[in-house]
Parts: structure tokens; C-alpha cells; sequence
């Protein structure tokens, strides 16, 4: 099984009881979802993914506790129709790793990888929605360099946004990557397209808008002592979680249990790189 990000803090932070109602809300390959399982008794976690291949892994993974998980295919955004449909009651906890799972960063043909050549895809849902070839061949140069400014926090937005109206259309990851990188020459140790690709994959699956609505509707699935964990990679989702975190501590609502975020202990970026640029917030509801 792949490694999960932060699984001895997630646990500790969740809290995880035998009797408990848990949403893994990102089951991505199911490392986390199998490790809330293992402690339970009669409780059950709910293993939710947008990506139908990704939870069809996570099932084959957490086979072994599949008797306390119930497998759903959905959105943030459907969150509350997902508990519904799952039990109706309140949950005891729920995490969220909002980090792209290995699967879909080293399959070609789902299109998020700059280092193999695929189909300009990028979708988590594969059944619904815009490409990221829709988005790069169909958007005015202004829109485009603001989206890749913006999302992917990238200084040389407009020269890059220049270079792919001129090169259009752009056939595939291989192609996108190339033109970026002729556009805007590597200077460090990132690929120069990273945060174009990076802005491309949050537009094409409205990651701001999923998370903003995982934020406001999580709190009001989650009982009294009910505790909400999120693990983010990015600086601009670090921010949301924090801001509403706040929010809610001020309303009383919940306490903040992480007065500063965590982050992965050394031993675990050298067992495992991807961790290392990501940040656990947690909170208890009052």
C-alpha cells in the first residue's frame, strides 16, 4: 500500500473510537481510510473519492476491513448527500488530504504528469466536465494567464499564457510541457511548467470552489467532539482551512486543536518526498 501523508498525526488528531462515524473525504488509494478502519469495532468510515478509479483501488486495498467501510463516489460539494446516503447521523470525525494521490500523478493517460506524455485530461471525475484541453486551447490569453497566475502562484503567467495561445492547439502533457519550458527556460529544481499544470488541474476540477464547500458544510455534519482534520499541500489552501478554522473558533463553534500547523517529522520526508510540503490543521467541534 502506498504511504499515507501524516497517518500517525491524522489518527492521533481524529481520535478514531471503536463506535464511531468517520468520512474519509480524499480515499484516494484507501492508506487512510484502512488505518480509521483498523480501529474500529462497530463504527464504520465512509472511503469517498471523485476519482470512481482511485476508490475501485482503495476497495482492492482495504479489502482486508471492507466489513466497517462503505465506498462512495462523490464530490465535497455532495458531502452532505454522501452522509445521508451512508447513515443520516453525525459524524465523529472526518479527514481530508488534499493532496493528489500518487495513482493519478504516474498514470499517463489521466494527464497530470509533466514527466510522461498523455492526453491533456486532468480530471478527477472522468465522467463529467471540461479537460485541461478544453481549458488551455478554448481560453482567451488574458483568462489564462490571471488562471495560472492566481491558482498556480506562477510570476511568468503571461508569457506563458502567450506561448500556448501561439502554439494551439496543444495536443498533450508532452506538448504543454515543452512549450512552457521554451517559454520560460528552468532555473531551479521544478519543471517550469509545475505550477501551469498545477493551475490547470485546480481549474479544470474547481479545487477552490470543493474546498470552500468542504469547509462551510463539514462543521454542521460533525457532532459535539466531533474533530475535522486537513491536510493541505498548497500555501492558498493552507490559507482557506486556516481562515475558517478561525472563523468557527470565534463563533464558538469549534476549538482549535493545532494553534500552529503540523508538519511531517524529517524521518518522514526522507521515507517518503511527497510529504514534505504538507501542513495538518485540526479542529473539535463544541
Amino acid at each position: 500500500m502506498h504511504q499515507s501523508v501524516m497517518a500517525r498525526e491524522s489518527l492521533e488528531y481524529l481520535a478514531v473510537r471503536p463506535d464511531g462515524k468517520y468520512v474519509d473525504a480524499t480515499a484516494g488509494l484507501g492508506g487512510h481510510t484502512a488505518l480509521i478502519a483498523q480501529k474500529l469495532t462497530t463504527g464504520f468510515v465512509i472511503a469517498n473519492d471523485r476519482d470512481a478509479q482511485s476508490l475501485e483501488l482503495a476497495r482492492t486495498n482495504t479489502e482486508e476491513w471492507a466489513d466497517c467501510i462503505r465506498y462512495h463516489q462523490g464530490a465535497f460539494s455532495e458531502l452532505a448527500e454522501t452522509v445521508k446516503w451512508a447513515d443520516g447521523g453525525k459524524l465523529d470525525g472526518l479527514l481530508a488530504d488534499l493532496g493528489v494521490s500518487r495513482y493519478q500523478l504516474t498514470t499517463p493517460e489521466r494527464g497530470f504528469s509533466i514527466l510522461a506524455d498523455g492526453p491533456l485530461d486532468m480530471r478527477m471525475d472522468q465522467s463529467t466536465g471540461m479537460t485541461a484541453a478544453d481549458l488551455v486551447n478554448h481560453t482567451a490569453e488574458k483568462e489564462l494567464a490571471d488562471l495560472i497566475f492566481q491558482l498556480g502562484e506562477e510570476r511568468r503567467a503571461r508569457r506563458i499564457a502567450r506561448a500556448l495561445v501561439r502554439a494551439r492547439p496543444i495536443r498533450s502533457t508532452r506538448h504543454l510541457a515543452d512549450v512552457v519550458e521554451r517559454a520560460v527556460p528552468r532555473t531551479g529544481r521544478l519543471h517550469p511548467a509545475t505550477r501551469t499544470f498545477m493551475a490547470l488541474r485546480m481549474a479544470v476540477n474547481d479545487e477552490s470552489g470543493e474546498l470552500e464547500q468542504l469547509l462551510k458544510t463539514a462543521p454542521d455534519l460533525l457532532q459535539p467532539g466531533g474533530r475535522m482534520v486537513v491536510i493541505s499541500f498548497m500555501s492558498t489552501d493552507d490559507r482557506m482551512v486556516k481562515r475558517r478554522f478561525r472563523e468557527l473558533a470565534e463563533q464558538d463553534r469549534a476549538k482549535i486543536l493545532t494553534k500552529r500547523p503540523l508538519q511531517p517529522t524529517d524521518e518522514e520526508i526522507a521515507r517518503n518526498a511527497a510529504s514534505r510540503s504538507a501542513k495538518l490543521r485540526a479542529i473539535e467541534m463544541s
